[in-house]
C-alpha cells in the first residue's frame, strides 16, 4: 500500500476530515459520552471531556505518520462539530488489508450517514492507498452495524464465536469484507 495519511474527504452530505483538540467538546457530547453507543464498542464511555481531549491528543499527535488514518464525520448541514468518528483500527501492509472501525451519535442513526462515511473510506483506501482488502467486524447483537457494512458492499464472511470483547464482555464478531476484485 501507499501510505498518504489522513486526507480529507468530501461527499455529497459530510466531510471526512483530521480531528483536532478543539473537537473535544463536540465529540463528548455528541457520542462518546453516550453508553448507547459504546454498548457494542471496544472502549467504554467517557467519563469526561478531559477523557475526550486526552483521546483527541494522542489522535491529533499521529496525524504526521503517513499509515494513520483517523476521521471526524462532520454533517455539512450540521456545521463544523463533528457527530462520529471512523478510521484504520488495524492494517496488514503484506496483504494490503485494512480493518475499519466506526461510531455516530445517535441523534444522527438510520439517516444512511455511516454507510456515506463507509463508502468513501473505502473507496479511499481502494483507490487511493491501493488496500487490497477492507474489512470490519461487529458484534451481532448490534446488526445496523452489519447492515452498514452490506450497504456499502461488503461480504458476509461468517461469524466467530467468543473471539472478541467490548463493553458486554466476550462475544461473537460477525466478519464482512470487500476485496478490489469484488468492486
Amino acid at each position: 500500500m501507499t501510505h498518504c495519511g489522513t486526507e480529507s474527504i468530501e461527499t455529497e452530505r459530510l466531510l471526512l476530515r483530521r480531528f483536532t483538540v478543539d473537537d473535544a467538546e463536540a465529540m463528548y457530547g455528541n457520542w462518546a459520552s453516550d453508553r448507547e453507543v459504546t454498548k457494542y464498542l471496544t472502549w467504554p464511555a467517557h467519563a469526561g471531556v478531559d477523557v475526550s481531549k486526552a483521546v483527541l491528543e494522542d489522535w491529533v499527535s499521529s496525524y504526521p505518520r503517513k499509515n494513520y488514518y483517523q476521521w471526524a464525520i462532520v454533517l455539512k448541514e450540521h456545521g463544523s462539530d463533528p457527530i462520529g468518528s471512523i478510521g484504520a483500527v488495524r492494517m496488514d501492509d503484506d496483504i494490503a488489508m485494512v480493518h475499519i472501525g466506526y461510531c455516530l451519535g445517535k441523534n444522527w442513526w438510520h439517516r444512511g450517514i455511516m454507510s456515506e462515511a463507509l463508502k468513501a473510506v473505502m473507496d479511499f483506501f481502494f483507490d487511493r492507498v491501493g488496500a487490497n482488502r477492507v474489512e470490519s467486524r461487529h458484534d451481532p447483537r448490534n446488526p445496523h452495524s452489519g447492515m452498514v457494512m452490506k450497504k456499502c458492499g461488503m461480504q458476509y464472511e461468517g461469524t466467530m464465536r467468543s473471539s472478541d470483547r467490548n463493553n458486554q464482555g466476550v462475544c461473537d464478531a460477525s466478519w464482512y469484507a470487500l476485496l478490489r476484485t469484488d468492486r
